[in-house]
């Protein structure tokens, strides 16, 4: 069966080799440059206006919601903000309590040290970080036996930012040291259109308000997806209309790249139809769909399923998962005794 990769493909949230790191220009800096997250951003104002008229360091801030939502981008603005310098990692990456260590004894006074996907990491990296979140100081021991020492390193004071895509996986201990915890949530259109056209003034692209609406429409409210759809319809456009993106241009550029006006793309479709045709809208259990399709079940779970109930056309039950009605009026197939979409709310 062909192996479609599902991790890299152009609607996929999660990043792409290349697009994180600060040389990105399409990153605001500012908040005023900020496009979206209204609540976010006028909360975020008022407690770094507050801080900075202390003189203090911004409390350890939580950010989670779904992946490519700006999570990364608003660390750097808050540190750009506060004047300070930005330090990057992630949870998978901080193996050891000491790799932790090494890291908070290099900050500085007030710096914002940025943790992505806080959740992954380990148990004994966690207790290192909690007196380091509400003491500011971190216990070492070196040595063993008769030779043992314990050493209290006292820490300048700095910023945690934690990003998660999955909050209720993190330990209570953890996440009751966050003093500001904020959720992201996905764009409108016309917000995505507004980060769109700024995008391409970035980038020196010229486009027509009605082909940033279209590009979108289909980035799955999602930014990240947006710039990447951007660039996509970008080479289609130096080609088919003089280098400025149309409505129609858009339209044809999306269409070759088997990306319709949902969002959903060729590897969402296939899921779907396989759960029509094999299993008859189903039930079927995520293992068995993973067989069905050639993809891991933690792929499924994690990059295709989100997007796919947060749009109404998949239902997850305890006996498995199923197309919903308005799945089946996307495909354009009548299958009887379908359900509708199981709202859920968080």
């Amino acid at each position: 069966m062909e192996d479609f990769d599902f991790e890299n493909r152009i609607v996929s949230p999660t990043e792409i080799m290349g697009e994180n790191g600060d040389d990105n220009p399409l990153r605001p800096r500012t908040l005023d440059d900020y496009i979206g997250q209204d609540k976010v951003k006028q909360n975020l104002a008022v407690f770094i206006e507050a801080a900075k008229q202390r003189g203090e360091s911004l409390d350890h801030v939580l950010l989670y919601g779904p992946p490519g939502l700006g999570k990364t981008t608003l660390s750097g603005i808050i540190a750009n903000e506060m004047g300070v310098n930005l330090r990057i990692t992630s949870g998978p990456a901080i193996e050891k309590p000491g790799d932790l260590a090494a890291m908070l004894t290099n900050l500085n006074e007030g710096d914002v040290l940025f943790i992505d996907e806080i959740h992954r990491i380990s148990r004994a990296v966690e207790e290192v970080l909690y007196p380091a979140m509400e003491d500011f100081a971190i216990d070492i021991v070196t040595g063993k036996g008769q030779m043992a020492a314990a050493y209290h390193l006292p820490l300048p004071h700095f910023t945690l930012v934690g990003a998660t895509t999955r909050a209720g996986q993190l330990t209570a201990p953890l996440r009751d040291r966050f003093g500001v915890s904020l959720r992201l949530e996905m764009y409108t259109p016309e917000e995505l259109a507004t980060i769109i056209k700024r995008s391409a003034s970035i980038l020196n692209i010229p486009i027509e308000q009605d082909g940033a609406l279209e590009i979108a429409s289909r980035s799955r409210g999602t930014p990240r997806i947006a710039n990447r759809l951007l660039k996509r319809v970008r080479d289609f456009a130096q080609v088919m209309s003089n280098g400025v993106i149309t409505l129609k241009t858009a339209q044809i550029a999306l269409e070759r790249l088997e990306i319709d006006e949902l969002g959903l793309d060729s590897n969402d479709r296939r899921m779907l139809n396989a759960i029509v045709k094999f299993y008859k809208g189903g039930p079927v259990g995520l293992e068995t769909l993973a067989a069905a399709i050639g993809e891991e079940a933690v792929t499924i779970e994690d990059v295709i399923e989100p997007y796919l109930m947060q749009i109404g056309f998949l239902n997850r039950t305890p006996r498995g998962r199923c197309i919903t009605r308005a799945g089946c009026l996307h495909l354009g197939i009548d299958l009887p005794d379908v359900q509708d979409a199981q709202i859920k709310f968080d």
